[in-house]
């Protein structure tokens, strides 16, 4: 057995996330029916973040195994014409030994999340950013996400059907940054809990409008409480950008 290792970008708009549904299409079979198209085999593919519908990724990593010897640059070529129309490209293809998991091999995920801060809904990027039309504090959302780097019981800024057995994460960097229209928040850590990085956003965007300080954010994650997280941020503006091995 071969396997490879598939650096991924796509649009997620159309698809039910990473993971396969039965009722809609998803990014994992769309290149799991590609991959059979051009090899002959069925595989199961694995990522190394199960992206939500909606979320989009410059970075995701995938492998998977094939009996047959193929040169990854064919791979490349042969996935990305039999992807077509689908909003999917394999930016890199490389073979990796057995011992590589997407998954269970990464050190670090990092997101970025896209706020379009102005008046005038997004014509051009719609459906990539977050439209918030009412002017936002960049510095002061710095401010706050300044105060919950490091381990924590992340609780607050977790889905209620999170299936990780612990809250505890560490959360390596976090910062915000922007000019008159485009707020970028990134985010980076090992692992992050299921809706985590959109459920910090949204409470963000509370403290970037003033109606929470950089204390009451903090407060919110020691509370531990999911029912004091802002309205958890919307898919369209969140982005996979790369994962670190």
């Amino acid at each position: 057995m071969m396997r490879f290792k598939l650096t991924i970008e796509y649009d997620g708009t159309p698809f039910s996330g990473w993971q396969r549904q039965s009722e809609r299409m998803s990014v994992q079979q769309a290149l799991e029916e590609a991959i059979e198209r051009f090899s002959g085999e069925a595989v199961t593919t694995q990522a190394a973040g199960r992206t939500d519908a909606g979320v989009h990724a410059l970075g995701q990593v995938a492998h998977f195994d094939l009996s047959k010897d193929w040169d990854p640059f064919r791979v490349r070529e042969a996935l990305n014409y039999h992807l077509r129309p689908q909003p999917v490209a394999i930016v890199e293809c490389e073979a990796v030994s057995g011992a590589f998991e997407a998954r269970f091999s990464a050190k670090a995920r990092h997101y970025e999340y896209r706020i379009l801060n102005r008046r005038a809904p997004p014509a051009i990027e719609r459906n990539q950013v977050w439209h918030v039309p009412m002017p936002l504090d960049a510095e002061r959302m710095h401010e706050a996400a300044q105060l919950i780097l490091g381990l924590h019981d992340f609780t607050t800024f977790r889905s209620s059907e999170c299936q990780a057995k612990s809250p505890m994460r560490t959360l390596d960097a976090f910062a915000v940054s922007g000019d008159s229209e485009v707020i970028a928040i990134t985010a980076s850590a090992r692992s992050f809990l299921h809706h985590q990085v959109r459920s910090m956003v949204g409470s963000l965007k509370l403290v970037g409008e003033g109606k929470w300080s950089p204390a009451d954010f903090r407060a919110a994650l020691d509370a531990a409480d999911r029912r004091r997280c802002g309205a958890m941020a919307p898919s369209s503006g969140l982005y996979l950008t790369g994962v670190d091995y």
